[in-house]
């Protein structure tokens, strides 16, 4: 597990009988765009926090290649298995936005016995038209705007390798067979799995579907005029949601 060594890693961990928040960002993020809604949560529950860079991303170690694997997801998914083991992280409970929160899905159906709970906003279990509609807009927003100045603002030179490797992976034909329906019936933890219903990369068949198919307890938080990110467009709404739920389980 020596590339562990290679991600960015902070945790706080200040309350050792307590559970473990886990960050995980979405397809462009990284433990700097979380901004202060890891700890808001964290303090407020008094829980332990941990949030990091996946390879590639903010103060990570590069990639050598941004031509990703269809299965990379799940690729990373047990690499934050490997992860929470080297941290002797216990009963972790995952909240994962986008990209992130799909990892999250994969950790628990793969993990059923270690994952204490997930909240997954606006993830993916399949690929629907407007998902790849929504990359194509940023692709053309990348050719015409400041985006590659912001993104290098918090990858710095890694910026260009990030953003090929998820939206060439996305548009390639053969990734739109991708799917992880079937592993959902391993969920066995609580589920919460929030979503914008303006989402632009998903609509909310993608939460109906996950929901019908865990065989943990699960719930939704749908939130009216909200797009991708609900967490930074009603961070409020939603770590008031979060503090709520996790404090009943």
């Amino acid at each position: 597990m020596d590339y562990l060594n290679d991600l960015y890693i902070e945790y706080a961990k200040p309350y050792p009988n307590k559970p473990t928040l886990v960050f995980l960002h979405d397809s462009l993020g990284c433990v700097e765009l979380w901004r202060d809604f890891p700890n808001q949560i964290a303090e407020a529950l008094q829980y332990n926090v941990l949030v990091y860079d996946r390879l590639g991303y903010g103060k990570s170690k590069p990639i050598k290649n941004h031509i990703r694997p269809n299965n990379y997801m799940e690729l990373e998914a047990e690499i934050l298995g490997d992860l929470l083991l080297a941290l002797e992280v216990n009963e972790p409970i995952l909240f994962g936005h986008s990209d992130g929160g799909t990892i999250a899905l994969l950790t628990a159906s793969k993990f059923p016995e270690r994952i204490k709970a997930v909240i997954a906003e606006a993830a993916h279990i399949f690929v629907e038209s407007q998902t790849l509609q929504g990359v194509q807009d940023a692709v053309d927003a990348y050719k015409t705007t400041n985006l590659p100045q912001r993104l290098a603002k918090y990858h710095g030179a890694k910026e260009a390798a990030i953003f090929k490797a998820w939206t060439e992976t996305w548009l390639r034909p053969d990734y739109k067979t991708w799917n992880i329906e079937y592993l959902l019936p391993a969920i066995t933890c609580p589920l919460l799995f929030i979503q914008g219903d303006l989402d632009e990369y998903g609509t909310l068949l993608q939460v109906e579907k996950t929901i019908a198919q865990v065989s943990g307890p699960a719930e939704t938080y749908i939130i009216p005029q909200t797009k991708h990110t609900p967490h930074k467009e009603n961070s409020a709404l939603v770590s008031q949601k979060v503090i709520a739920y996790l404090s009943q389980l």
